[in-house]
């Protein structure tokens, strides 16, 4: 244990595609419909770890943060419309928080994406910058066992780590039940454990700043009656929620995204654009749809009796 005036030294390393898995699941499955802050992240953990080391938070001082993802490449990303300016938007975010990025190119073979090698680059990077820069807490965001063998390399050096954990699970628009789980076994292995789920339910029935602050502020809240107008305009007082499939046509058509709007969007359809809702993606995340993307779907109804989009499908042009 540290004594109250030595610093504590806090390594903190993202698994990209779980975090950012997590924070979809906040911003468009939970009732908070807001992502997780990677500020109001940072402070928590610097307070977390002080609760655990027996500390004041202001000696508990995150020196290294290091995010790992695998990643379009570029000429992919260029087909994709915004999809560069959008990665640089989080890339802003990740640097001004003092985050290094970390990312291998995300290779597409027979139609599906594969994130290959970067669980082990970021196991290496943890191991190497906790021995040279004798990290005393490591903090690792992710779920998967694979780091079971990280855990206990990082424990010879004599590291105390800490895991946050998410378990959640949710019904998608298919009546699929989506299940997200913690290995166990890495659960077992690492010093403080952090059940993230059941903490901030409870803590946030306490108003706790500090778990208010994990997500990002926003000026659209879907459930409180802001809409869109068929143009993609915000209107106050229009609230669109997922409808029931009701007369899904068999035909496909082909068209592309107008705009988009936290889980929310309008397929170009004249005389009057299609609003679809992020459950009625197949085989996409909405996080990865971009303004005059190409899709197919089918019509269908809402209850008012208005056209709307289902079955919604990203096309993919495989000639990149």
């Amino acid at each position: 244990m540290s004594s109250p005036r030595e610093l504590i030294r806090i390594g903190v390393f993202y698994d990209g595609n779980y975090f950012l898995h997590v924070s979809n699941y906040y911003a468009f499955n939970h009732a908070r419909q807001s992502r997780i802050s990677i500020r109001g992240l940072h402070e928590f953990i610097r307070h977390q770890v002080a609760e655990e080391e027996v500390a004041e938070a202001r000696h508990c001082q995150i020196v290294d943060s290091h995010f790992f993802r695998g990643r379009l490449a570029a000429q992919e990303a260029q087909q994709r419309g915004n999809l560069l300016y959008y990665e640089r938007v989080f890339d802003d975010i990740l640097m001004w928080e003092g985050v290094y990025t970390h990312y291998l190119p995300v290779r597409t073979t027979g139609g599906k994406r594969e994130e290959k090698g970067i669980d082990v680059w970021m196991a290496l990077e943890a191991y190497e910058l906790t021995l040279l820069k004798k990290l005393d807490v490591v903090v690792l965001i992710t779920s998967d066992g694979d780091y079971v063998p990280l855990i206990r390399k990082l424990n010879t050096l004599g590291a105390r780590v800490m895991v946050l954990a998410w378990d959640f699970e949710f019904v998608d628009h298919e009546g699929n039940r989506v299940v997200t789980r913690t290995s166990q076994e890495l659960i077992e292995e690492v010093t403080y454990p952090v059940a993230m789920h059941e903490l901030l339910e409870t803590r946030s029935r306490r108003n706790d700043v500090l778990i208010q602050n994990l997500f990002v502020m926003r000026d659209f809240t879907p459930k409180q009656g802001a809409g869109f107008t068929a143009g993609g305009t915000i209107v106050p007082g229009r609230n669109y929620e997922a409808e029931p499939d009701s007369l899904v046509s068999e035909e496909t058509y082909d068209s592309e995204i107008l705009a988009l709007k936290n889980g929310y969007g309008f397929i170009k359809y004249p005389p009057n654009n299609l609003f679809f809702h992020h459950s009625d993606l197949i085989d996409a995340d909405f996080t990865e749809l971009r303004e005059g993307d190409a899709v197919e779907f089918n019509l269908a109804q809402n209850s008012e009796g208005e056209p709307v989009a289902k079955n919604v499908r990203l096309i993919i042009d495989d000639d990149y």
